[in-house]
């Protein structure tokens, strides 16, 4: 089945907001998406005050008559509901909507998402606007997608005025049940912070020390569910009045700590990412590859649409960087190759004002005769001659675990080292795994994990007693875990595990932790085995598992620091100190031996391999993001020349290739 009923081709295009424009460019606008390959754009995202220009008057001509030019010329809409940007009539007659900081600093309406997520005025304004656009535009030829709001939580995370206070409290009712349950769970004894009555309850607000973390940990997720309620209320009503159409709304993943994606990944039809590349971070596409990854778990490994990255240069990062030659196409294609069946940009044409308007598009200022535009051309070529991809699945060898409540916990205060980073040790294990051309998939600790020979958790601070017995089981069966410091810590209300650290892991690693030993700045320790590592260390007692290295140096001195555990069929690898980059890698090369994952292929580390199947067939993306050009074994057709592939698939440097494996 197609991720967007319709579309025969991988969806190619970008947000357009001809609002913008005089409606003599839109003329000019559709024939240079024709040009381009552009079959799908977003439109409308941020329109609400020119689509109700007053409460209940509403312009829609405008709309029509694009839609109209856009379906005429064979493009198909993604058509959003303009809810991320009240219009200015909305602040004016409910001022008690705008925002609160945490500081008590009542927010101003001149950016977008300048509204308490709690709002009731909100609800109703944005569900009115909704019900308008579902009504006249069900049925509308160019419908092929309801894309809901624009990045939910993106600057609108938390609020703490006076109507989210009570509706967290409300939350708080719906969780628990009782004030006992309550404080009970938050540990309340502490600090003499027992409440006697729901009203006593407030927001996690500003205070004279740090607050209650399980205050602060169901804050985050009553936060999360506050958006989530707004985007169940427009999906359900674009599902009652527009059937069969699919409603998505994009996710920014890997770069939101605020949302819980895991939880709305069940809610959309679509799953939709907005990626935007870290423009002076020398390995930015190490960091893309893991957000394309992730957003394919979080889809669970179904075929998903990447709906906004820049075409070149962004405008809200320190320095805006422009991307290199042959840099926009690799980007692309790494998402493609990592599952996604749409390439979307923000935007199609570049805007002349506003806070956006050294942004990057598809169309630049300066037209058609620039290389951006050349290469959005040549993109879109290059796309049609890969519909043949569409559906086709990625299948991963290694999972990662991840979840943000965990991540929420491990980055409240006063933990033991501001070195403690959820991304860092992600990405300290995600990226040797990628220079070894493994492909990994991301999981809930408490998801399914069977089919994967190797299992890693990077940062399970935060692991609940039934994500400590998925892992058991797992490794029980056969399966292999590789577990990194700091994990299986506290509970889902962030109190600590009884019996010691690291709680809920203990058995199953068969060590115990009497202490940590974080690092000094700048302080490294040596393992007996020649590797050194920084920031983290512990006192481990081996309590059935065996010493794999030791530390030669540091405050744990002579004591084990990497261990092996066989636990039923199964083993459980714990490594208790921050290694090196290339520790990690051996580390990582050693546990996916003893997994009977095959030798990494012998190919340079700059060199992307990922493989997409479908029905009997496979196809290979191979991504160049080295100097010198490789030879990828294999044979088949390069489906971007029609060629066949006899000998090897060349990739010069730079470049991208895709192969069909085989004959058909």
């Amino acid at each position: 089945m197609p991720l967007i009923p319709g579309m025969d081709r991988i969806a190619y295009g970008g947000d357009y907001n001809p609002e913008q424009w005089p409606e003599e460019v839109w003329t000019a606008d559709v024939a240079l998406m024709r040009e381009a390959g552009v079959n799908l754009v977003s439109l409308g995202i941020f329109a609400w005050a020119m689509l109700e220009p007053a409460p209940g008057e509403y312009e829609f001509g405008w709309l029509d008559r694009n839609l109209a030019l856009l379906h005429d010329a064979g493009i198909a809409v993604d058509l959003a509901t303009p809810t991320a940007a009240p219009p200015p009539w909305f602040r004016h007659r409910h001022p008690d909507s705008a925002p609160v900081t945490r500081e008590g600093v009542r927010l101003g309406g001149g950016g977008r998402q300048s509204f308490c997520p709690s709002s009731p005025a909100y609800a109703a304004a944005s569900a009115g606007i909704t019900e308008q656009l579902a009504r006249r535009y069900a049925d509308h030829p160019a419908l092929v997608l309801w894309h809901s709001h624009n990045e939910y939580g993106g600057v609108n995370a938390f609020c703490y005025c006076e109507t989210s206070a009570a509706a967290f409290r409300n939350w708080l009712r719906d969780r628990y049940g009782d004030l006992g349950k309550l404080n009970e769970a938050w540990g309340s004894t502490f600090w003499s912070h027992r409440f006697g009555d729901w009203d006593e309850i407030e927001p996690p607000i500003i205070t004279a020390t740090t607050a209650n973390p399980a205050h602060e940990l169901d804050f985050f997720r009553f936060s999360s569910d506050a958006h989530l309620a707004n985007f169940r209320r427009e999906r359900d009503i674009l599902h009652r009045l527009s059937p069969g159409v699919p409603v998505t709304t994009n996710f920014m993943l890997a770069n939101c700590k605020n949302i819980d994606y895991w939880k709305w990944g069940a809610e959309v039809d679509v799953v939709s990412n907005d990626h935007y590349l870290q423009a002076e971070r020398a390995d930015n596409h190490i960091e893309l590859a893991m957000c394309a990854d992730l957003t394919r778990s979080v889809a669970h490994g179904r075929p998903w649409l990447l709906m906004e990255h820049s075409t070149n240069a962004v405008n809200w990062q320190p320095r805006n960087l422009a991307k290199g030659p042959g840099e926009m196409r690799r980007n692309s294609m790494q998402h493609l190759a990592r599952g996604a069946d749409g390439i979307l940009f923000f935007q199609w044409r570049a805007s002349r004002f506003g806070a956006e308007k050294f942004h990057s598009a598809m169309l630049p200022h300066g037209g058609t005769g620039t290389r951006t535009w050349r290469d959005v051309v040549a993109l879109g070529a290059s796309l049609g001659d890969l519909a043949e991809l569409r559906d086709s699945r990625v299948t991963a060898e290694v999972a990662l675990l991840w979840d943000w409540e965990s991540w929420w916990g491990l980055e409240l205060p006063w933990r033991p080292s501001q070195e403690l980073s959820f991304r860092e040790r992600q990405e300290a294990f995600y990226e040797p795994l990628w220079r070894a051309h493994r492909t990994v998939d991301f999981a809930h600790p408490e998801a399914a994990l069977g089919a994967y020979p190797l299992v890693v958790a990077p940062s399970s601070y935060l692991l609940t007693p039934g994500a400590a017995d998925n892992l058991r089981s797992y490794v029980d069966a056969g399966g292999t875990l590789l577990v990194s410091y700091f994990s299986g810590i506290v509970d889902a209300h962030d109190a600590v595990h009884p019996g010691g650290y690291p709680g809920a892991l203990r058995d199953l690693l068969g060590l115990g932790v009497e202490e940590f030993e974080p690092l000094a700045a700048g302080r490294t320790v040596r393992l007996d085995d020649g590797r050194t590592a920084d920031a983290w260390a512990e006192r481990l007692e081996l309590r059935g598992a065996t010493a794999l290295a030791s530390y030669a140096d540091g405050p744990a001195a002579g004591l084990p620091a990497i261990t092996r555990h066989e636990y039923g069929k199964g083993q459980a690898f714990y490594v208790s100190t921050r290694l090196s980059g290339a520790g990690t890698a051996a580390l990582l090369a050693t546990v996916s031996a003893a997994a009977g994952l095959p030798a990494p292929v012998d190919l340079p580390a700059s060199l992307e391999i990922v493989r997409r199947h479908s029905a009997g067939q496979e196809y290979l993306i191979a991504i160049n993001h080295g100097q010198q050009d490789v030879v990828v074994p294999g044979d088949g057709v390069d489906l971007l020349t029609g060629d066949p592939v006899a000998d090897g698939l060349p990739v010069p440097a730079g470049s991208v290739r895709v192969m069909r494996r085989g004959s058909r």
